[in-house]
């Protein structure tokens, strides 16, 4: 199975191809259309600013590439966010494959800190990239935007208001979370997404 890594100017992306080198898939880390339209399954992860993000993406046309993908493709944490219709950070127009705006956490309580970070449980689990769960498996997120909950959702996350853990849309899911740092809970999670 070929699986493509979508190579961006965004943080974190060594700790997706880490963890699937630990599945035993040695993943292609790559900006060339060709390659992401060839793979079998393409990961679009990253933590960083989505205006910067989205003016690399435009800049090589990488944002038509992804939306036209048609294998399974698995937005993580910013990668969620860049694949909706706009993105309060940066006031920026993203990839538009969900039509929902993304939000920043407005902190209600002095207790409430942003970026929301540290595990925190998913809930209301649908489709098969939560296969084998039930309720309440936790997962570990780093965030100061959300994704409200929406038509889209298959799983729900609760810190400050209830926002969309993860979206599917056709061949497109996503997880806020990072499951490459979710220990097994999500290595399970990436392994259901190859198996889709």
């Amino acid at each position: 199975m070929k699986v493509a890594i979508v190579k961006y100017n965004a943080g974190n992306i060594y700790s997706v191809v880490n963890a699937l080198r630990r599945m035993g898939i040695e993943p292609a880390l790559t900006d060339v259309a060709e390659e992401l339209q060839k793979a079998d399954r393409v990961l679009f992860p990253g933590q960083g600013e989505a205006r910067n993000a989205m003016s690399y993406l435009k800049e090589r046309r990488l944002d038509e590439v992804i939306r036209n993908l048609r294998q399974p493709v698995l937005g993580i944490c910013v990668g969620q966010q860049l694949l909706c219709r706009h993105s309060e950070e940066g006031d920026v127009n993203c990839i538009g494959v969900f039509d929902v705006e993304v939000k920043r956490f407005q902190p209600q309580r002095h207790e409430d800190k942003v970026p929301a970070m540290g595990w925190n449980a998913i809930n209301d689990l649908k489709s098969e990239l939560y296969r084998g769960f039930f309720d309440n498996p936790y997962v570990y997120f780093v965030h100061s935007y959300y994704v409200p909950l929406c038509e889209h959702t298959i799983a729900t996350a609760d810190y400050i208001l209830p926002y969309s853990a993860s979206l599917h849309k056709n061949n497109f899911y996503t997880c806020q979370f990072h499951p490459e740092k979710s220990g097994k809970v999500g290595e399970q999670i990436l392994k259901n997404f190859l198996e889709l």
